[in-house]
């Protein structure tokens, strides 16, 4: 049920970011819309892990009859179930991006892994607990599991919660559109912004200094060979001073 859930809120954002991917009411577009379903996901996810480790930490203490045979039988069918949802769900670059995550879509891959994990985990505390009368596997691997399951759920809500509050650009994204900028000409950043509106899409406040000011296209067309850049604002400043554009010494 709660995986259900999980991709009824991976569903809705696609269907939301999509229908209101023209509203200008959304400045830089719907691309957070998906991140925000992966971040809300994730967070179920946690719950979820947290509500198992509690289970398993009871059972040690009020151990449950088992009935291995039906048991063994459902946890198989479940774990065949999610292998297979998880060959459907597999990662694969978010839409209109180059190799950027789709963080909706990998949220609800990792609930459908999160139950295949557990199944293995269940198959594993049940063939102990049949053939060798280990019960205690039961709230042991329940505790593995949950553990494993909150450690995916962190990574996922840290990733998504970076671009929803516009942080976690990669330095080689900054570096890249420094380069490209300050290898034409004399221009010089004197200042840069680089933030997230979707998964692997970025917009770029730029302040150039230089000799020769060039129109604001020149200055975009030179960020083109940057995959994911999808909006660029550039302020351009005339320097008539040497000093604030030279790396050496100026000519005599």
């Amino acid at each position: 049920a709660t995986h259900v859930a999980a991709f009824g809120i991976a569903l809705f954002a696609y269907r939301y970011a999509r229908r209101h991917a023209r509203n200008p009411r959304f400045t830089f577009g719907t691309g957070k819309v998906g991140v925000l379903g992966g971040f809300a996901s994730a967070v179920a996810l946690a719950v979820v892990a947290l509500i198992m480790a509690q289970e398993a930490v009871l059972r040690f203490f009020r151990p449950h009859a088992i009935l291995f045979d039906e048991a063994i039988l459902v946890a198989a069918i479940g774990l065949l179930v999610n292998l297979a949802s998880g060959l459907i769900l597999r990662e694969r670059p978010a839409p209109g991006t180059e190799g950027g995550r789709d963080h909706n879509l990998r949220a609800a891959y990792f609930h459908v892994l999160s139950d295949a994990l557990t199944s293995v985990f269940a198959l594993v505390a049940l063939a102990g607990g049949k053939y060798l009368g280990w019960v205690f596997l039961d709230p042991a691997m329940g505790l593995v599991g949950a553990g494993v399951i909150v450690w995916w759920s962190y990574g996922l809500i840290r990733e998504g919660a970076g671009i929803l509050t516009d942080g976690g650009v990669d330095e080689e994204v900054r570096a890249a559109i420094r380069k490209a900028i300050e290898s034409d000409a004399d221009n010089r950043l004197a200042d840069l912004h680089v933030w997230h509106v979707g998964a692997g899409r970025y917009s770029v406040g730029l302040s150039i200094v230089t000799h020769d000011p060039r129109p604001p296209e020149h200055y975009r067309s030179l960020l083109k060979g940057i995959p994911g850049i999808a909006h660029v604002l550039v302020e351009v400043g005339r320097c008539d001073d040497w000093a604030c554009v030279a790396k050496d010494k100026p000519p005599a």
